[in-house]
């Protein structure tokens, strides 16, 4: 997860830095945030520029994996393995809602908090590494 954390940060640097993203696409400017972020992310795929297609969908894997992680930790592992992967899945789903945000409209401070969660994902999973029972691959 922390290997394909970084992925996902290094393609939404470079996506910030060199694709200027239209303001006006489907999901743009929504009346209703939830259905905003479901039309934004799936133009995103679907007629996105590249880096955004790999952002979006690796931001999907990513929230899929940590699902499955998070399912795995409460049947194996100790709590803290399962409440340290619980928090990496709830700092990848609000990442990723930040995402939408800023997909509906363009505000910086969602791609703000977008990286602060991915922060806390990272810390998340390091620590789900350290209580890991020795079985478990985080």
């Amino acid at each position: 997860m922390i290997f394909w954390l970084l992925v996902q940060f290094l393609l939404g640097m470079a996506l910030n830095l060199f694709v200027e993203l239209p303001r006006d696409h489907p999901g743009a400017n929504p009346p209703e945030y939830f259905s905003g972020v479901a039309q934004s992310v799936t133009w995103a795929i679907l007629h996105g520029p590249l880096l955004l297609v790999l952002h979006a969908v690796l931001g999907l894997v990513l929230l899929i994996g940590a699902i499955v992680l998070f399912i795995q930790a409460v049947r194996s592992g100790p709590r803290s393995f399962a409440i340290a992967t619980g928090v990496g899945g709830f700092a990848i789903l609000t990442a990723g809602l930040n995402g939408g945000s800023f997909l509906n409209y363009n505000e910086d401070f969602s791609s703000m908090i977008m990286a602060a969660f991915f922060a806390v994902a990272i810390a998340a999973y390091a620590a789900a590494m350290f209580v890991a029972p020795s079985e478990a691959t985080v």
